[in-house]
């Protein structure tokens, strides 16, 4: 580990909106950054013009402050190595070719785009082999090149790969990485529009911004040895390399945009912000895929994340992207909060739904099934009940608890509740016990058509807790209602 104070960056491409493996990268930076006191910046890598997304920074700094990031520098707020977007430091990274060019590490490049098509096309790449068939300035002349530059010719500048070479760097997860310098291709560093391609301004940047750990998903890996070459030709400090595992698909192999949406699994972040689930739970989820707190604890708060985490527990293997303990996890970080608060969280489904409850009833049904919730349009999606009365019932429930004496039985109920007093808990299920009784039936005669009669539903908290809630007039009706609906 380096001695010098940590400063980590998360470095999107805004090609496309901030992706769920994007924000567990950011997570671990971010994590990383709080735990050992550093910074934790933000850069936009947004060289690559031809592909950009018109509001996907935009969508990257949103999707950041919804997670409850705090970020210490970013194009937003600057800082002492600003700019922070890529398609701003041209000059540094034509300076920083230049020098690699006098070098001897990196060279001009004329070929036509047909050629490179070509050399493709028979399976050959752009490496030590076959670069002295092609144009550049390796194979030309020198006053060939110099003519071609005056001249105003397309060019790029490639990275001179060495022959015959181990290329080795330390990764802080994967340990020692050994590649042979003789599978790179010669990487193009500078395209032919003038822009820097990932390789050279991702290293560029990481110096001059004094990064002292590159922490980024394994698809990554492979690059490394490039930018170990780029570090070492310019006379830099390499950072620590920390590259995370892969996150796997339930139906295996790379969680990638197709597979996720084939198997209804949101993928960008944003959609994870509509669907209503709660940025501390997808935050916990993403943590447990790579990182092992190394205790049974599976809920954190993202202040407890930050309190716990150490790239020293991030491991190998791949996580499994598992959407049902995401809703687990979503439903713990919901019964921690007060009812108030999951009130808020739920007001944007309910006024959807065109529900506006009076506060205190909606607070005290939400202290009764907040335990039954994943996410907090549950309220209005599964609760829908407790707002307004059922006008349909479950067609299974009614096959299987609704029977013939039913009707019948939920009117002497409702005659019952008239009289009662007090409407609590306690004495509705005396009510109904005593009903059942005499009616000389089991008790679960009469609670399951009840709670049909009422809900809709079969499922759902407490009946006589829920009896309550609904309070005695709502409780009438709706017994009403359905023996005559189901008679």
């Amino acid at each position: 580990m380096l001695s010098t104070p940590v400063r980590v960056r998360f470095a999107p491409s805004p090609t496309g909106y901030l992706h769920i493996g994007g924000l567990r990268t950011a997570l671990y930076c971010y994590l990383f950054a709080r735990r050992t006191g550093g910074r934790f910046i933000l850069r936009i890598e947004d060289t690559d013009q031809s592909r950009l997304v018109e509001d996907a920074e935009e969508d990257i700094v949103a999707s950041l402050k919804w997670a409850g990031f705090s970020v210490d520098e970013s194009p937003e707020q600057g800082g002492p190595h600003a700019p922070y977007r890529q398609s701003q430091r041209g000059a540094l990274y034509r300076a920083h070719a230049s020098t690699l060019i006098d070098r001897g590490h990196a060279y001009y490049a004329f070929d036509s785009p047909e050629s490179i098509r070509l050399l493709r096309e028979h399976g050959q790449a752009y490496d030590a082999a076959h670069r002295m068939q092609m144009q550049n300035s390796l194979v030309l002349p020198r006053h060939n090149v110099e003519a071609r530059l005056a001249n105003g010719d397309a060019y790029t500048v490639r990275l001179h790969v060495p022959e015959d070479t181990t290329i080795c760097f330390e990764d802080c997860i994967k340990g020692t990485v050994k590649i042979p310098s003789n599978s790179l291709n010669d990487q193009v560093l500078v395209k032919s529009d003038g822009m820097p391609t990932y390789h050279l301004a991702n290293v560029v940047d990481d110096h001059l911004m004094g990064i002292s750990h590159v922490i980024r998903g394994d698809e990554w890996l492979p690059s490394t040895p490039k930018h170990v070459l780029l570090y070492r030709a310019l006379g830099w400090q390499i950072p620590v390399m920390a590259h995370l595992p892969l996150i796997l698909s339930p139906s295996g192999g790379k969680l990638s945009k197709r597979s996720a949406q084939r198997l209804g699994i949101p993928v960008d972040v944003r959609d994870y912000r509509t669907a209503g689930y709660e940025p501390e739970a997808l935050l916990n989820f993403l943590a447990l895929l790579g990182w092992n707190p190394g205790t049974d604890k599976e809920v954190f708060s993202l202040a407890e994340l930050e309190e716990t985490f150490s790239l020293q527990r991030v491991g190998t293997s791949p996580g499994l992207f598992d959407l049902e303990k995401l809703k687990w996890l979503n439903g713990q970080h919901l019964s921690r909060m007060q009812p108030s608060e999951v009130l808020q969280r739920a007001r944007p489904a309910l006024e959807a739904a065109g529900i506006a409850p009076d506060e205190a009833y909606a607070t005290e049904v939400i202290r009764l099934v907040k335990n039954r919730m994943h996410r907090a349009s549950d309220l209005a999606e599964l609760f829908s009940y407790f707002f307004a009365d059922p006008i349909t019932y479950d067609a299974a429930g009614i096959r299987k608890r609704w029977k013939p004496d039913s009707p019948s039985l939920v009117l002497r109920y409702a005659d019952r509740l008239a009289r009662l007093a007090p409407f609590d808990e306690t004495s509705l299920e005396a009510e109904l016990r005593t009903l059942a009784k005499t009616a000389g039936v089991g008790g679960g005669r009469l609670i399951h058509p009840v709670r049909l009669a009422v809900s809709g539903t079969t499922a759902g908290p407490g009946l006589f807790a829920m009896l309550a809630t609904l309070g005695r007039d709502s409780v009438i009706r709706r017994l009403q209602a359905a023996a005559q609906a189901l008679a």
